[in-house]
């Protein structure tokens, strides 16, 4: 289901040097070796490589747009490798290019991640239509990694033209993956214990398709569980007036449902494109992603500040000892920054 791109004028790409043209149009060839290279690139925290990476993503950049975005999300052990492998090899099948940008959880202890995605999806990581990319959260919100939007247009722009995104999967802060998804996918378990702790606002209201995983274990329990999530979402307000969020079921695991779910998800983008929705989302999602980077690149300015970094540890004692209160002591360094 490849997507048009609108016409659109482009800032001139600055100029390259040899290595990062290399890549440039090694991505553009389709050829996964430059496609990791430049992820990897992307992905540093070297100022010098920071600032290489936006060239090339500038390079690229007409080249993206033409994938359809897919957010997958989901408590820990409801299927969701499973799933994307059942759904990337069929959609293989259909005449498809997949990349998958797979978030692992880091260690809030030793900052690591285990990154075991493409053990998880055997298959998929063997097929050469494919491509799998496991990324640390490294401490980001909302169940994706930092570079998760710059890795998504760089899969663009190598040629797959549906980008999957899963995200860590800790509960009911996966909520990032919507702002830079067309479609947000949330899978639940047909037996979750608590069905009101599956039923909760926030996570609930973004989703834009909801699977019921592992049906062939208790058809009974999906269907009750599918039942309940209708009537809950009845209580919700959803973005798109044009849509109302269906609720399916299915099993990844004997591969049974995974056509229908890709035809809903067309049925989405068909739906929403005539009405200028589809369009207008990916253009909020980008002001969105430009106010991420502002917002980030101040808090980064704001610790480098020689000032700042004077003061921060005496203020911070001074706060944790009652001596000052939290809302002076912000006011003392953000000062700093006149």
């Amino acid at each position: 289901m490849p997507m048009n791109r609108p016409e659109r004028q482009r800032e001139s790409a600055p100029e390259l040097d040899a290595v990062d043209r290399a890549l440039v149009d090694g991505v553009l060839a389709g050829q996964l070796r430059p496609l990791a290279k430049t992820i990897t690139l992307i992905e540093s925290t070297r100022d010098d490589h920071q600032v290489r990476a936006q060239h090339v993503i500038q390079a690229l950049l007409p080249a993206t747009g033409n994938a359809m975005r897919v957010g997958i999300s989901g408590v820990p052990g409801v299927g969701k490798s499973t799933f994307i492998e059942a759904l990337g090899l069929y959609l293989i099948e259909q005449g498809h290019r997949v990349a998958v940008l797979a978030v692992d959880p880091s260690s809030t202890v030793t900052g690591g991640s285990i990154l075991g995605d493409k053990t998880r999806m055997e298959m998929l990581s063997q097929n050469t239509a494919a491509f799998i990319r496991p990324s640390p959260s490294a401490g980001s919100l909302g169940g994706v990694a930092a570079k998760t939007r710059e890795t998504m247009l760089v899969c663009e722009a190598a040629g797959f033209d549906v980008v999957i995104v899963e995200t860590v999967g800790v509960g009911q802060s996966e909520t990032a993956v919507a702002g830079m998804t067309d479609i947000f996918c949330l899978l639940q378990l047909p037996n979750a214990g608590d069905d009101l702790q599956a039923i909760k606002k926030g996570i609930m209201e973004i989703a834009d398709l909801i699977v019921i995983n592992k049906a062939d274990i208790d058809a009974r329990a999906a269907q009750r569980a599918q039942s309940q999530m209708k009537s809950a979402l009845m209580m919700f307000h959803h973005a798109s007036p044009h849509w109302t969020p269906p609720v399916m079921t299915l099993s990844a695991l004997q591969k049974q449902g995974i056509a229908d779910f890709w035809a809903e998800v067309k049925r989405y983008r068909d739906v929403l494109k005539p009405t200028g929705e589809f369009d207008a989302k990916r253009r909020h999602q980008a002001l969105a992603w430009m106010w991420e980077m502002i917002d980030s690149g101040l808090r980064s300015r704001f610790r480098d500040n020689p000032r700042v970094r004077a003061e921060l540890a005496p203020l911070q004692a001074a706060v944790e000892q009652g001596v000052t209160t939290p809302a002076a002591a912000a006011a003392r360094l953000l000062a700093h920054l006149n």
